[in-house]
């Protein structure tokens, strides 16, 4: 995989995936950006949730949970010195369906952290993450 970032102006950056998307990111203006895009670690947790959410759903949908709605929220705390890295991370994954098995939750989620989420694998040897669910009626 590759990905390109080219300046813009100050910290302003136009990001481009492999796949031909782009993104901007900006640093807030705290530090000296502008606030004309998403935050590299506000990236990181995007994408976190996307993986898992994409394992969770897919593995929920070949159960045959009859989902009408899924959200995922990635909830992350950080040092407060440099670098800053992330010392808490919790996903909470919001199934709304009906007839949802708590188990086939719960064994989605499992697999997807033990197995299909490169991004949660990797994330998780540096920091311990945290799992919760909640299932919704529609």
């Amino acid at each position: 995989m590759q990905t390109v970032l080219t300046w813009s102006e100050g910290l302003a950056f136009e990001g481009q995936s492999e796949s031909g998307f782009t993104v901007n990111l900006d640093a807030d203006e705290a530090v000296g950006g502008k606030g004309g895009g998403m935050r590299p670690m506000e990236l990181l947790a995007l994408g976190l949730g996307g993986c898992t959410g994409m394992d969770v759903v897919s593995i929920l949908q070949k159960k045959r949970q009859q989902i009408s709605a899924f959200e995922v929220r990635v909830h992350t705390e950080k040092a407060e010195d440099h670098p800053k890295v992330w010392t808490s991370v919790v996903i909470e994954y919001l199934v709304t369906g009906t007839d949802i098995d708590p188990q086939a939750i719960e064994r989605a989620i499992d697999l997807s952290a033990a197995k299909y989420c490169p991004a949660q694998n990797m994330i998780n040897q540096a920091v311990e993450i945290e799992h919760r669910y909640q299932i919704l009626t529609a």
